[in-house]
């Protein structure tokens, strides 16, 4: 299964900033939005950032909304994930994936995995 690579995981004390990159390609972009998603030991993966197609939609989970922002640079087959603010509560391991908007719905697309993830670490 194809899965895309996101990097930029690191260790951060809370207050801090960390910008999550996923490298993405041309085909990507044009037929998917992109969603970021994450996953803490022991908890179900939650959707933390998702940003449609056409990039006039986009989603925030209640506890990361204010201080994450998502967004793509298309040129270069970029997409990120800007988090500021951090708290230990963003413990977990991040993971891109392009995903499909339909009636305000966010489905992760079906061509493409998990794949590893970036950690991210947060310290009191």
């Amino acid at each position: 299964q194809v899965h895309l690579v996101a990097s930029g995981g690191g260790l951060v004390q809370a207050g801090g900033s960390l910008r999550l990159s996923c490298a993405t390609s041309g085909r990507t972009l044009s037929n998917y939005g992109m969603g970021w998603f994450r996953q803490a030991p022991g908890k179900e993966r939650e959707f933390v950032a998702g940003l449609n197609r056409v990039g006039d939609h986009s989603y925030y989970d209640t506890f990361v909304k204010g201080r994450f922002t998502i967004s793509r640079d298309n040129p270069n087959y970029l997409a990120y994930l800007q988090m500021n603010n951090l708290k230990p509560e963003d413990t977990a391991l991040y993971y891109c994936r392009p995903v499909t908007y339909y009636g305000d719905v966010w489905t992760p697309s079906r061509e493409y995995d998990w794949g590893q993830g970036t950690q991210v670490t947060v310290s009191s």
